[in-house]
């Protein structure tokens, strides 16, 4: 096949443009004559510009073009597969995906699914069957996914049936134009094979959970060494802690060893049955721009340091965010006194996995600041914001400040059939109301977010008024000042609901933590990285906590996010993150580190 170049296309008319596109998306030649429209002036400086273009395309178009683009499409291993009639692009998609190979079970299994979702969306189901690493899902994977999407809501499969579209049109646009991600398949292919190191328990189930200092945790630590140590990095080292460190040193002319340092990184602890992306993508990737430079002979004009931050998550003692606490000078002592759930401490952890355990040591890993330029973190998004919008890359103005509340409300048990509704001092109802003001507040504030993730009336019976009912809240926003007002509004109206229904307040802080805006001049390098890929900017906040909150106390930081699949779900196995939207992450890292301009 004659691959095709941009500046066939940026040279094309209209006619030809579309001829040129001809089979990326089925049946659909009005997606091509809307991109053209949209192309830019200069042309589209990149394959990413071109998809974006394509994807914008679709979305401006009206309800029934979509709904035309869905029904474009072929069912899985359905009756035009059986009857050969399918377009060349699909039938070579799913005969890679072994559905023309299915054994009778599997195609009465998909023949009735089929059936099932036409009957219930009026459409058919549509998935990219060549995965996010390109090369193919398995039928058990294809026939689960269908599972699990078929109890979906109407207007969140419709969605995801044209992200899948958009899915199958970015793997026929790479190959025709001969440019696979390549640099995102390595990521991806690290991922998976990090994700073959799980605890006892899990491993067994299929599920990943990387605890601090187990043996899987170990391990994950050993291969992150030698990947790095493959990679070109100068210095592999593993601390105190238990954090991977890798060091590529600058161009002699810029000082080499001596020169300034870009720190970067994330966590490769995991929360039990966890995705395989959350902390970990911020590790690899920087690791496939050094190797790449490494290979090309390539130094930066800064040392970067890349960190695989040992431990994030809190789960198996309780403190979180010990590897980058560590580097900040504020890891605290008690911990190493903390036991697990089998009463092992900290500090024998540390002792069995070879790491000297005492504070001395781990005081000793605290950085410089002066030396660094700042600290910049690439992560998964966690959330469906990016997957929402269609677009690859994220700008994070800010990683949220929080606080939380364990909180109880207490009114009188008495009898459901013989107390007046007047009479009553109900603590489940006071909750309630709670919740709701607190759900209307933070959305008042547009950016800020409140939680009541637990709620709980001790000892509940149906025909007994709750007299006790007790709640958590967790309350997060982009500032300290929005989170105090919240907190404040919050906690006043709260007051206010115990006075008026008759009811004790009991409310206890559990945990406070402050906001971190990111660098203004170091979001303006993620912008003209964004930028230079052809990609809009879009700018969010982080509701989650990161690694950067921590280097935030010390130094500069600003991050990037890459959309999640699955509308973003982190935490959970299907916490997914395509090869292609890896490769734009490691594109935009790259521009990032090459283009920084170092003052004398």
């Amino acid at each position: 096949m004659t691959t095709l170049t941009l500046a066939q296309l940026n040279a094309a008319d209209g006619a030809e443009f579309v001829r040129l596109l001809d089979g990326t998306y089925e049946h659909s030649p009005w997606i091509a004559e809307a991109a053209f429209a949209r192309r830019p002036a200069g042309g589209f400086v990149s394959l990413a510009q071109l998809k974006h273009a394509l994807v914008e395309a679709v979305r401006a178009a009206p309800e029934t073009a979509k709904i035309g683009l869905i029904r474009a499409h072929p069912e899985l291993a359905g009756k035009a597969m059986v009857a050969r009639t399918l377009t060349a692009e699909s039938t070579g998609e799913q005969r890679r995906a072994g559905l023309t190979d299915c054994t009778p079970e599997e195609f009465a299994k998909l023949h009735v699914l089929n059936a099932e979702y036409n009957r219930r969306f009026g459409w058919p189901f549509i998935l990219a069957v060549r995965g996010p690493r390109g090369t193919g899902l398995t039928r058990q994977q294809i026939i689960d996914t269908f599972e699990r999407r078929a109890h979906g809501t109407r207007d969140f499969e419709f969605a995801e049936c044209l992200r899948n579209i958009h899915r199958i049109a970015e793997i026929r646009l790479s190959e025709k134009f001969g440019q696979p991600p390549r640099r995102g398949e390595q990521v991806w292919d690290w991922a998976e094979q990090l994700a073959q190191h799980s605890e006892p328990g899990f491993a067994e189930a299929g599920q990943l959970t990387v605890t601090y200092l187990t043996e899987a945790h170990q391990a994950c630590a050993r291969q992150l060494m030698a990947w790095m140590q493959a990679g070109g990095f100068d210095e592999v080292t593993l601390d105190a802690v238990g954090n991977v460190v890798g060091v590529y040193h600058a161009a002699a002319a810029a000082g080499g060893a001596q020169a300034p340092r870009l720190l970067t990184g994330s966590h490769y602890d995991t929360v039990r049955n966890a995705g395989k992306y959350d902390g970990r993508l911020g590790i690899l990737v920087p690791m496939a721009a050094v190797r790449e430079l490494a290979q090309r002979g390539e130094r930066l004009p800064v040392t970067l340091e890349v960190v695989g931050f040992a431990e994030e998550e809190g789960q198996r003692y309780r403190a979180t965010f010990q590897g980058s606490s560590a580097l900040t000078g504020h890891f605290n002592p008690a911990w190493l006194d903390q036991v697990d759930a089998q009463g092992v401490s900290m500090r024998e952890a540390m002792h069995a996995a070879g790491l000297p355990g005492t504070i001395e040591a781990i005081a000793a890993l605290q950085r410089k600041a002066s030396r660094y330029l700042g600290f910049v973190e690439i992560h998964i998004e966690q959330g469906p914001v990016l997957n929402d919008l269609d677009v690859p890359l994220g700008l994070v103005t800010s990683i949220n400040g929080s606080a939380r509340y364990r909180g109880e409300f207490i009114g009188v048990a008495s009898h459901a059939g013989t107390t007046p509704m007047d009479r009553r001092r109900d603590a489940a109802t006071a909750v309630a109301e709670l919740a709701l003001y607190a759900e209307a507040r933070a959305s008042a504030d547009e950016t800020s977010v409140a939680t009541v993730g637990v709620l709980e009336v001790p000892g509940g019976s149906v025909n007994v008024v709750p007299g006790r009912c007790r709640f958590s809240l967790d309350l997060r926003a982009p500032t300290n000042a929005q989170r105090n007002a919240m907190v404040m509004d919050i906690k006043q109206h709260a007051e206010r609901i115990a006075k008026r229904r008759r009811v004790t307040l009991k409310l206890e802080e559990t945990m406070i933590a402050s906001a971190a805006p990111s660098n203004r001049r170091w979001m303006q390098r993620w912008e003209a990285a964004v930028r230079a890929l052809g990609l809009p900017l879009h700018s969010l906040t982080s509701g989650a906590g990161h690694d950067a909150m921590k280097l935030h106390e010390v130094m500069p930081q600003a991050m990037l996010f890459v959309r999640g699949g699955n509308a973003g779900i982190s935490h959970n196995p299907l916490e997914s993150v395509t090869a292609d939207d890896a490769e734009l992450a490691v594109q935009a890292f790259t521009h990032l580190i090459t283009h920084l301009e170092i003052a004398p």
